[in-house]
């Protein structure tokens, strides 16, 4: 029946992955016009104006503990601080790069718990590490392993230290269990976000970029704030409820061939057969770092 056909049954997290992929290339679009903090606190409003409207019209509680709201302070400033450094490394270097290096964020997960929680790490895992660092490798030196340079691949290199922030934001969100909805936590999440950015945001000079956006700018604001911010973490939470977390997290796997095209209509960036087989590699090590 039409009901159960996967793709209705899976749109969900669909969804999600294809919002996510484009996020940077609308991202990529709107640095040509405003700063990094700038459009990460514009999503952010955004963000919070959508679903707090959407909590109200669902009755939800807004009551929050002292010991949550600690916790949520925590959690804001290693998510500001991971957008801050992301959007930053891609401002020096490409969306398609920037898709293809966060997707080796599950190898850190798997390193830091290693570390600090002494969890287990199989030899298929420790494969899988090698593979992915060496298809990391690959792509940023462009085939060429005697011309690696940390300093000329700052891009590379921020978006990459990204990986590693929103892995220590997963691992102590693993360990942390707050007491009210993932929507809550996200509305929370981002308003603190906002006020941790607003005093190094808002000031003439940013004021007067955001009054002279293009509209196609303003597009890219919108989507976003909208679909980036509000819908896709509202769907990702759901889908999360629905399904298996390692089922949906393996839709993952696809979001840097989507900024991979993506980046290649809508930016006309250039597209190298050694990028594809780069990526490949990484997102074949990814998926054996998280088999059991």
């Amino acid at each position: 029946m039409i009901k159960n056909h996967p793709i209705l049954k899976f749109w969900k997290p669909i969804a999600v992955i294809i919002i996510w992929g484009v996020s940077f290339i609308a991202t990529k679009y709107t640095l040509g016009e405003i700063k990094p903090l700038v459009i990460i606190l514009l999503r952010q409003i955004i963000g919070v104006l959508i679903l707090t409207l959407f909590a109200i019209g669902t009755k939800k509680s807004f009551k929050v503990t002292f010991k949550d709201f600690g916790w949520l302070a925590i959690f804001s400033f290693i998510a500001t601080i991971h957008l801050w450094i992301q959007i930053t490394g891609l401002q020096y270097t490409s969306a398609s790069n920037t898709g293809w290096i966060i997707g080796v964020t599950p190898v850190f997960m798997l390193i830091l718990g290693l570390i600090f929680f002494k969890e287990k790490i199989t030899a298929v895992q420790l494969t899988g590490i090698i593979i992915s660092f060496f298809g990391l490798v690959l792509l940023v030196s462009k085939g060429d392993l005697s011309s690696i340079n940390l300093i000329t691949n700052k891009g590379d290199l921020l978006v990459l230290l990204s990986a590693v922030t929103w892995a220590i934001y997963s691992i102590v969100g693993k360990k942390i269990t707050l007491n009210y909805s993932p929507l809550m936590t996200i509305i929370y999440l981002f308003l603190i976000m906002s006020v941790y950015i607003a005093p190094f945001t808002i000031n003439g000079e940013n004021i007067s970029a955001v009054i002279h956006l293009s509209f196609h700018g303003w597009l890219a604001i919108i989507f976003l704030g909208i679909f980036c911010s509000a819908v896709a973490y509202v769907l990702w939470a759901q889908a999360m409820n629905e399904m298996p977390a390692t089922r949906v997290g393996a839709f993952l796997y696809v979001q840097p061939f989507i900024t991979f095209f993506a980046a290649w209509i809508l930016l006309n960036e250039h597209v190298t057969f050694l990028t594809m087989v780069s990526g490949i590699i990484i997102v074949g090590g990814v998926v054996l770092v998280n088999r059991k």
